[in-house]
């Protein structure tokens, strides 16, 4: 939608002479990024990251077709998903598997299935267990669906069950988590993939004049997982609704026993 402030300055370039500016992506406060017309039409593309932030880190290949995707990037987090095995999948490739799954399933041509990529933002196999994830409803219902966020590579201070907890880097800590304005933080209700919920403290340390971001009271969980470092943590957010949850994936070695 159009905003038509003339106070109003581009997120991006910061013009404000533009009389035509666009809604971009959502902001953590929950508004959108007011956009001039250029950087709109670059946006809607879906070439900003490509445009703006071609020299910045986070590009990764995408398993299928071998594009590239900026990965953690408020801008494009839902244009990628992750895989099982760590790598990242673009959505139109996403779209397509699903696409070829859905007709192999029903025995119909791909192409009759048109609106099936539009219900659906990411594969059955991605959902958490407590998610219905049954292929045969999808036409029938809008089901909820994860949209990936970033993920974590735990050190071995992340890993150690003493601390219980994970430090959150800075960008995703103001990106996608809820606003702390006290160094004691909030408490936040986290899904793990059964589903079940966890309560996690969400706080930042002061750290020279900027804040170190932390998520605690993860003992329980990372227990439970038998999470060390080397392991991934992948956050995501559950739509509709908006609650986050939690993944993992192990990509640690496990020592011998003798060690």
């Amino acid at each position: 939608m159009a905003s038509s402030s003339s106070k109003a300055s581009c997120f991006q370039c910061q013009d404000s002479t533009s009389n035509c500016f666009r809604d971009g992506w959502r902001l953590r406060n929950g508004e959108r990024a007011h956009l001039c017309y250029q950087c709109a039409c670059v946006y809607e593309e879906g070439r900003f990251c490509e445009t703006f932030h071609s020299n910045d880190d986070g590009w990764r290949d995408c398993e299928s077709c071998g594009k590239l995707v900026h990965c953690g990037c408020v801008v494009s987090f839902n244009q990628y998903f992750l895989l099982d095995f760590g790598g990242v999948i673009c959505r139109e490739c996403s779209k397509k598997n699903l696409k070829l799954r859905y007709a192999r399933e029903f025995q119909t041509d791909p192409t009759d299935v048109p609106d099936l990529a539009k219900r659906i933002q990411i594969e059955p196999h991605y959902w958490p267990d407590g998610i219905v994830s049954d292929i045969k409803c999808i036409s029938k219902t809008a089901k909820p669906f994860l949209n990936p966020l970033f993920e974590k590579v735990l050190t071995a201070s992340d890993a150690d069950m003493k601390l219980g907890r994970i430090v959150i880097p800075k960008r995703y800590a103001e990106a996608f988590f809820p606003e702390v304005s006290a160094p004691k933080g909030i408490m936040m209700n986290i899904l793990d993939m059964e589903s079940k919920e966890w309560e996690f403290s969400f706080r930042y340390w002061p750290n020279c004049g900027s804040k170190t971001y932390v998520l605690e009271g993860l003992r329980d969980f990372m227990f439970s997982r038998k999470l060390q470092a080397g392991d991934t943590v992948s956050f995501y957010r559950v739509e509709p609704g908006g609650k986050m949850a939690i993944g993992f994936r192990k990509t640690s070695v496990a020592k011998p026993a003798h060690q």
